[in-house]
């Protein structure tokens, strides 16, 4: 079933055209300023990958992925990813980048079970990126250091689209980033859910890295789900934490919500990738050929994550639904209702 939230004072401060052209300049803007500050380079990626390799991202385990045979593959069926969180590794290794450099692409998937909403749409695009690093940078100040580069990008894209377009203001947007840790956040607001957490806490910090998802808190709960092969949610961080990931969520206005704007993460090592398996009860998952090549020490250490590029577009744009950035499927009534807002969706 789908949801829509739409503030009754919401004023699109862009037109249509005028968004059209926003949407460009800000991937652009964007796209420069997290290459120059993780030092990547642009690479070519795939939308789909062979179905039986574990190459796919699986989520939290349970959603679909869009599969079809390939007529000259014989019983090869193929699947469109759901992010390219595992075949980045593979292509840091087969392209040779050197440690301390890495890439991004435009990642382009399709996710079927996702539930329609001013925050969620079938289609996912984001900029994939993975950086090969030294096993000894496989720590909590490695991740929190690459935080704050990605933070900064969001900021100078900010800046500038502040001086194309003076009806976007961003004086919400703090001059820094927060962390805080998963745990932390739970035993503050015991009586919350997580989501209602993370709106406390972007509400109150303006931006935050909530550092420490998919492993089990002190309560037995998790914050949320994570895939056990890539991210590494785990490995002992400082005295008393795990974890060596988590999500940038930022305060959203105009909705008046925490808006998760990338997940990432210190990706797993043979030690970490044994243990989330175990935990996950996908031991059998070891024989896939992304396991094995891991396992086998084959890849390079690595930190990488994806940013959401409609999701960055409609933050910074000041947008109240992500069809106002994306084209896309939305049910009628949903295109109905925000009519009735002055809403074009795409």
């Amino acid at each position: 079933m789908s949801k829509l939230m739409i503030p009754a004072y919401y004023q699109p401060k862009l037109s249509p055209a005028e968004t059209e052209v926003a949407i460009k300049q800000t991937k652009d803007i964007f796209e420069s300023s997290l290459a120059a500050e993780l030092r990547l380079r642009r690479v070519t990626a795939p939308i789909v990958v062979l179905k039986g390799t574990g190459i796919n991202d699986d989520l939290n385990g349970v959603e679909r992925a869009v599969t079809f045979p390939v007529k000259d593959l014989e019983e090869a069926k193929a699947e469109v990813v759901h992010s390219l969180a595992k075949w980045k590794r593979l292509a840091l290794r087969d392209l040779s980048f050197e440690t301390g450099k890495g890439l991004y692409t435009d990642m382009n998937a399709l996710r079927p079970d996702e539930e329609l909403s001013n925050l969620h749409s079938i289609y996912v695009d984001q900029w994939d990126w993975e950086k090969s690093i030294l096993k000894e940078e496989r720590t909590l100040a490695y991740l929190k250091k690459t935080v704050k580069e990605i933070y900064h990008a969001i900021k100078r894209t900010a800046y500038m689209l502040s001086e194309i377009y003076p009806s976007l203001r961003f004086d919400f947007l703090p001059e820094e980033i927060t962390f805080i840790q998963a745990e932390d956040l739970r035993k503050e607001y015991p009586e919350m859910t997580p989501k209602e957490r993370e709106n406390e806490a972007a509400k109150k910090y303006g931006a935050v890295f909530l550092i420490g998802i998919g492993g089990k808190l002190s309560d037995g709960s998790i914050h949320d789900g994570r895939a056990p092969d890539y991210d590494d949610w785990t490995t002992e961080s400082e005295e008393g934490y795990f974890g060596l990931n988590g999500d940038i969520i930022l305060w959203h206005p105009v909705l008046e919500i925490g808006f998760e704007i990338s997940s990432m993460g210190v990706r797993v090592d043979e030690k970490a990738m044994e243990k989330q398996l175990e935990i996950s009860g996908q031991s059998e998952r070891k024989g896939l050929f992304f396991h094995k090549e891991l396992l086998s020490g084959a890849l390079p250490y690595s930190i990488g994550g994806g940013i959401g590029q409609s999701r960055l577009c409609m933050y910074l744009l000041q947008k109240a639904h992500i069809g106002e950035v994306q084209a896309g499927i939305w049910p009628q009534s949903m295109r109905e209702e925000c009519k009735k807002h002055k809403i074009f969706l795409f």
